[in-house]
């Protein structure tokens, strides 16, 4: 939907609820790679998306979710978050997300310790600057450059992607 980055005007009542586009950890042994973008919140969703990766090693119960949030530095917190849930396809505060990058089995296996090393020397970790970046969709961009092959291609409205260039 084309304003849906402006469907709730308040973050604390925005949904937040699984999409149902998550391969469930329950049922789903393999390992799982995924990346995700959402219209941003408010009105910057009708031209800027907001971009997280999430990985599920082989036979684990929880995803861990990696994404930059740019109010958490204006809090003093590093801008990059980790945390782990059944459900890494939240809608991003009222913005259904969209998968825009899957790979399963082993070859998600095989790339997770690249990816999650590549998440660790992410080098603007305590950085963030809506534009021209680094901000959240710089994230995945960089982790991408460093896997490239992971595949890893941002939309168009991944505004800040290309900062590392």
């Amino acid at each position: 939907m084309v304003l849906s980055g402006c469907q709730s005007p308040d973050w604390r009542t925005a949904s937040r609820e699984p999409a149902g586009i998550a391969p469930d950890p329950a049922t789903t042994k393999d390992a799982v790679i995924e990346v995700y973008a959402a219209d941003a919140f408010s009105w910057r969703g009708w031209f800027a998306v907001h971009t997280w990766i999430a990985v599920k090693p082989l036979d684990a119960s929880e995803y861990r979710v990696f994404e930059v949030i740019g109010w958490r530095v204006d809090s003093g917190l590093p801008a990059l978050r980790e945390y782990t849930t059944e459900t890494p396809d939240r809608y991003w505060y009222g913005a259904r997300p969209d998968k825009i990058l899957s790979v399963t089995g082993a070859k998600a296996q095989q790339l997770i310790p690249k990816v999650t090393a590549a998440i660790n020397r992410y080098p603007y970790a305590d950085e963030y600057k809506v534009f021209p970046g680094p901000n959240s969709n710089t994230f995945p961009a960089w982790v991408g450059q460093q896997v490239p092959e992971l595949g890893l291609e941002l939309p168009f409205r991944a505004i800040g992607s290309g900062y590392i260039d």
